[in-house]
């Protein structure tokens, strides 16, 4: 996620978040052996609240409860959600959910699938309008992202094979063009 959000934005600093030391230890030497480029933005904590200090929040978990507070978020910041991809798991607030712009990969899946989204649909926190719309939508320009620089976003993904499947075309022809990659054989 880190290096994702880093080959699209500006991001001066990461500050990656876990309640357990040794897996901080472990994320440490990831980033230095797979994106070592990264490496002098890389801060960790245990302390949940510096999303405080965040453009941009990533959350990729598989807690059965919120990992940040709604209170300790900022105005203006972007959520990526890629946990919590059962109905039972639930990394964001409802309290955030509900303030948030929320967009999906795919409606019915995230609908079905994230607890993020099913938790506060079922306490009644929101309705299944809330969800602005899809991010195939956004990129087509077809619905109107952050309307404002303080409004809060969220980008809830489960997951979607197609979108996965066109992104690997996407690859796989940009490497053939550059002639790039090793060509393996299947079957």
């Amino acid at each position: 996620q880190a290096a994702a959000v880093c080959a699209v934005r500006a991001i001066e600093r990461i500050i990656v978040v876990d309640v357990q030391e040794q897996n901080l230890d472990r994320y440490r030497e990831a980033i230095s052996r797979d994106w070592p480029e990264l490496s002098d933005r890389l801060e960790t904590s245990t302390e949940p609240a510096v999303v405080g200090r965040a453009d941009v929040v990533c959350t990729a978990t598989t807690s059965r409860m919120p990992v940040f507070r709604d209170g300790d978020l900022p105005e203006g910041v972007h959520i990526n959600g890629v946990g919590a991809y059962t109905p039972e798991m639930q990394e964001i607030p409802a309290e955030t959910v509900a303030r948030a712009a929320v967009f999906v990969d795919e409606r019915e899946a995230a609908l079905a699938e994230a607890g993020d989204l099913t938790v506060p649909l079922n306490a009644g926190v929101i309705r299944r309008e809330h969800i602005r719309g899809e991010l195939g939508q956004l990129a087509a320009g077809e619905i109107q992202g952050r309307s404002s620089s303080r409004e809060v976003t969220l980008f809830k993904s489960v997951g979607n094979a197609i979108q996965d499947v066109s992104v690997a075309r996407q690859v796989v022809e940009r490497a053939l063009a550059a002639g790039i990659g090793t060509h393996v054989e299947l079957g």
